[in-house]
């Protein structure tokens, strides 16, 4: 495990009372969008003092240098935990009889990774913006939960709750989770939901997520949905709408589908957001998403160049689509 500031200054118990601590869980091509989710918190919380984790399987060297450049240009902390097979050695019994790759399970080891540096973390996707203050969680008592959540939406919470047989009419979206890191080790909510994943296998949907709404069915604490507030860029393009509908009182935006808000060529309104945050952070001289990097973002763009009038430009990518499948 290697860290940008090292552990130890982590564990010092000023820092514990003094800064608020924030995790994420991304892969080497997730840097990017993660750094602007952190200037975005920062941008909005002047005079709030930061501590960024990042759980990571593998980060190259310019990454690693990002990190660093952030903690001299804001006054934050980054701390690059870099995983590997032993930090999951007891969990071995659950993963051996997996087909799940370790990815999976990342999220659900942020506590013991955390364990004696932090007693409360903030857990978030790295595709959210945050464009209000965190006052309230930070402020926010938690010593007596497991863990707090934001509900998921109403049509997918119904679904949900059926599908998983819950006892109780909650479903939350896992993009967002304020964890009391002392309570779930105390009730080995990690080891639960590994058993829940391999007992339900296919019946969950969303994997991880759903795993750990069984798990905390009755046992989580719901908070208002402006705090994981999801948008659902797709949702715009499929009616050729390119302007950012109102959030509302929203804290973080979480782009959780399939198009994301440094999809360039997707020409939604949401690139500007996007784009503001991301040119304040160490990874600005990387450029948003100019063309589709997949068949699943191929054929979305064909769909949505249709929508906006273009059937020809429309049949263009849908044809690329053609071709990349075809070789695949």
């Amino acid at each position: 495990m290697g860290a940008v500031s090292t552990e130890a200054d982590l564990a010092n118990p000023t820092n514990k009372s003094d800064s608020f601590h924030i995790a994420f869980c991304v892969d080497n091509n997730y840097f990017r969008a993660m750094g602007a989710t952190i200037t975005s918190i920062i941008d909005n919380n002047p005079g709030v003092h930061f501590t960024f984790h990042v759980l990571t399987f593998a980060a190259s060297e310019e990454h690693c240098r990002r990190l660093l450049e952030l903690e001299k240009k804001f006054n934050v902390r980054t701390c690059l935990h870099v995983l590997n097979t032993s930090d999951f050695k007891q969990f071995d019994h659950f993963i051996k009889f997996s087909y799940y790759s370790l990815s999976i399970f990342t999220r659900l080891v942020i506590p013991s990774i955390l364990k004696g540096i932090t007693d409360r973390v903030l857990y978030l996707d790295a595709d959210i913006l945050c464009v209000g203050k965190l006052d309230e969680l930070i402020e926010m008592d938690i010593s007596n939960d497991i863990a707090v959540v934001v509900p998921d939406a109403p049509v997918t919470t119904k679904r949900r709750v059926a599908a998983l047989n819950l006892k109780h009419p909650h479903y939350f979206n896992g993009g967002v989770l304020f964890i009391n890191v002392n309570k779930w080790l105390e009730n080995h909510i990690t080891e639960q939901t590994m058993e829940a994943l391999m007992q339900h296998g296919k019946k969950l949907r969303f994997n991880d997520q759903d795993a750990l709404n069984i798990v905390l069915d009755g046992r989580a604490r719901y908070i208002d949905p402006k705090f994981n507030y999801l948008y659902d860029l797709i949702h715009d393009l499929n009616v050729n709408k390119t302007a950012m509908r109102p959030v509302g009182n929203a804290v973080f935006i979480h782009f959780a589908g399939a198009v994301k808000p440094w999809t360039d060529w997707s020409g939604h309104d949401a690139r500007n957001m996007f784009r503001k945050y991301h040119a304040l952070s160490p990874w600005s001289d990387m450029p948003l998403d100019q063309k589709p990097r997949n068949t699943k973002e191929l054929r979305m763009h064909s769909r949505f160049l249709f929508k906006q009038g273009k059937p020809l430009e429309s049949l263009k990518w849908y044809l690329q689509y053609l071709r990349v499948r075809s070789r695949k």
